[in-house]
């Protein structure tokens, strides 16, 4: 399933094997949106991004963790990627036991020294605090329904998907096997983003803000148009333009390599992977310096490019389609017919 907007304008719906009304899990798709939570917050005043983490959710300052700062958890160099001991997807499930074991936590890495992905538990980190920043004291998933979905009219996009919807969901095949550096029991078998896991109704229906969201290409694409119109679609302002373009920032020491990723990676300051950087960026998103994205498990990938305002959402349930260290991608085909679209449509 792929959709796609440019200048605000649904111009791709296309799905096969599939309707249009079928679920999708995104996995690490889901970091966007979040990413996108936490500057609407920072957009009113209720989070500083440079501000520490503990500021907000004071039991997250000890052992170590006193001086992590939002802006470390966003670019992934918070120092704490690893899962508590003993997580299963019942107590994945469980908001409460995840925030509260992280809160324990010790850093494996200095905070704000090293790039190092935190696969699953970047979402708790950030979807708490939103949720202790929230004047409303809503949970997370709630805060994403009512602030970014609602307001541009989105209904397919879910943090744990309700009863009624569960037959829409479409069952993933593979991707149980990852090659990622596990020193930390950062992604641990008993929860790692695969069929495997994300089959279960438990997983399917649980609020997990870094890699759980359960949703249509077309809902993942508006979200995403609204980035790359600079926060604003149909009228309905989210965030400022200014802020937008601050999502292009590298982080701090970009080059460095990630400690747990096998490959390459461009990275933002602001929660989004970067474009432009050639042999670490996805070139399926494009090839300049104003294109935000968010790939998943699985090959999962949305983007927003901010400078020819085009955004994309791919979701499938092949599990083991080829990554982005393959030289022809099996959605390539897919974005040189988008591509060709935007172009006539520039023509005009």
């Amino acid at each position: 399933m792929g959709a796609a907007y440019h200048r605000g304008e649904l111009i791709v719906d296309a799905v096969a094997g599939a309707d249009s009304g079928t679920l999708f899990p995104i996995f690490s798709v889901t970091k966007g949106v979040t990413a996108t939570a936490v500057h609407l917050q920072a957009e009113r005043g209720l989070i500083d991004l440079q501000a520490p983490i503990a500021r907000y959710w004071p039991k997250f300052g000890r052992r170590g963790k006193e001086k992590v700062t939002v802006e470390h958890a966003l670019s992934h160099r918070a120092g704490i990627p690893q899962m508590p001991d003993g997580v299963t997807p019942e107590l994945m499930a469980d908001w409460d036991w995840m925030i509260n074991r992280i809160a324990e936590f010790t850093p494996v890495y200095e905070p704000g020294t090293a790039n190092a992905y935190h696969v699953l538990v970047w979402g708790w980190i950030l979807g708490e605090v939103v949720r202790h920043t929230d004047p409303a004291g809503r949970s997370f998933d709630r805060f994403v329904a009512e602030e970014i979905c609602a307001p541009l009219g989105v209904t397919d996009f879910h943090l744990g998907v309700p009863d009624a919807d569960l037959p829409r969901v479409t069952k993933l095949h593979g991707g149980n096997e990852f090659s990622i550096i596990d020193e930390y029991n950062i992604s641990p078998r008993a929860v790692f983003p695969g069929s495997d896991v994300h089959n279960q109704r438990t997983v399917l229906q649980a609020v997990d803000p870094g890699a759980g969201a359960v949703a249509t290409a077309g809902a993942v694409a508006r979200i995403f148009a609204m980035l790359a119109e600079g926060g604003t679609l149909d009228g309905v302002r989210l965030l400022s333009p200014e802020r937008v373009a601050t999502f292009t920032r590298p982080r701090e020491n970009a080059h460095d390599p990630d400690k747990v990723l096998p490959i390459p990676v461009w990275f933002g300051a602001n929660g989004f992977w970067l474009g432009g950087e050639e042999g670490a960026s996805d070139p399926l998103v494009g090839d300049h310096r104003e294109v935000i994205y968010s790939p998943g498990a699985g090959g999962s990938l949305a983007w927003a490019d901010l400078r020819d305002r085009v955004a994309v959402a791919i979701c499938h349930n092949d599990m083991d389609t080829p990554a982005v260290v393959e030289p022809e991608r099996t959605f390539a085909p897919v974005v040189r017919a988008i591509r060709e679209i935007v172009r006539e449509r520039e023509r005009r």
